[in-house]
C-alpha cells in the first residue's frame, strides 16, 4: 500500500474505507484504497468520489490536494461487479450517472489545486480522475487508458476533457480504440506534466502540493477558477452529451456481453 508517512491525522470526512482522506499539514491526501482489486471503483468508492470534492473545497485548513492509489495501481477503473449491479438495476444506473456528474463538476469546480500522483495503471474512471486533476505526475511504467468503448460504453466522464489537453484528433484515436498511453507519451500529448521515478511519485507530489500551499490562496484559487473557465462551458455541452450517452449504453446488449466476458476471464 502507498504510505503517506507525513500524514498528521487519521481519516477525514467519515468516508468508507475505500476512499481515505488524510491531512499532511495544509495538504489533503485522497487515497483510492482497494489495493487487492487494483483500486477498481466499486459502489462505495464511487459514492465517496462524488462527495469528496465538496468536502475538500469547504475545508478551511486545506490548501492543496494529492490523489493517488494504494498498492501497485492508481485505479483499474470500474469494478466489474459494480458494472453488473448497474446492468441489473435501472434506478442504480441513473444514480451512478448522477454521481459521475458530481465527480466531474466537483473536480472542475474544486477551488484547491489537485495533483494526481499516478503510481500505476490509470484506466477508465481512474484515467478520468487523473486527467481531470490540475497537475499530473506519472510514475515510470504507469499508463493511461480509457477503454469505455471496448466495454460497450460511451466515455461519459473524463474523456471529454481530452480534446482540450491532447487535441481533438488524438483524443478521438485513443478514445475510439481504448489504447494505452505510456507515461512518456502522456506527457508528450499534454495529458500529464512529467514522469517521475516510481518510488518517488507520491513524495514528489506531496512536495509540489506543499509548494502550492505556500502560494497566496485567494490568488491561486481565483487563477484555477479562471483557467477552468475553458472547461466550464463543456459541463453542459460535451460532458452532458457523453453522460447521457453513457447512461443509455449502460443498458445495452454490447455492454452486458462485454462485462460477462470480462467477469468470466477474471473469475
Amino acid at each position: 500500500m502507498v504510505q503517506v508517512e507525513s500524514a498528521q491525522s487519521g481519516p477525514l470526512y467519515g468516508f468508507e474505507a475505500e476512499l481515505v482522506v488524510t491531512a499532511d499539514g495544509p495538504v489533503r491526501v485522497v487515497l483510492l484504497n482497494r489495493p487487492d482489486d487494483l483500486n477498481g471503483v466499486n459502489r462505495p468508492m464511487h459514492q465517496a468520489l462524488a462527495r469528496v470534492w465538496d468536502h475538500l473545497g469547504a475545508d478551511p485548513d486545506a490548501r492543496a490536494v494529492v490523489i493517488t492509489g494504494a498498492g501497485s495501481a492508481f485505479s483499474a477503473g470500474g469494478d466489474f461487479g459494480y458494472m453488473q449491479e448497474n446492468i441489473d438495476d435501472e434506478v442504480l444506473r441513473a444514480q451512478t450517472i448522477e454521481e459521475a456528474r458530481s465527480i466531474i463538476r466537483g473536480m472542475v469546480n474544486c477551488p484547491l489545486p489537485v495533483i494526481a500522483a499516478v503510481n500505476g495503471p490509470a484506466v477508465g474512471l481512474g484515467c478520468s480522475l487523473a486527467v481531470l486533476s490540475d497537475i499530473v505526475l506519472m510514475a515510470e511504467g504507469s499508463f493511461l487508458a480509457d477503454p469505455h468503448l471496448r466495454m460497450g460504453l460511451v466515455p461519459g466522464d473524463g474523456g471529454m476533457v481530452w480534446p482540450a489537453l491532447a487535441g481533438l484528433s488524438r483524443a478521438k484515436e485513443y478514445l475510439f480504440l481504448g489504447s494505452r498511453i505510456p507515461a512518456e507519451k502522456a506527457v508528450e500529448f499534454g495529458l500529464a506534466s512529467r514522469v517521475v521515478a516510481a518510488d518517488q511519485v507520491v513524495s514528489e507530489a506531496l512536495e509540489l502540493a506543499h509548494r502550492l500551499a505556500k502560494v497566496p490562496a485567494p490568488a491561486l484559487q481565483s487563477t484555477k477558477t479562471a483557467l477552468n473557465e475553458w472547461l466550464r462551458p463543456q459541463l453542459a455541452g460535451a460532458f452532458e452529451s457523453a453522460l447521457t450517452g453513457e447512461l443509455d449504453s449502460m443498458g445495452s446488449v454490447e455492454h452486458r456481453d462485454a462485462v460477462a466476458k470480462a467477469r468470466g476471464k477474471n473469475g
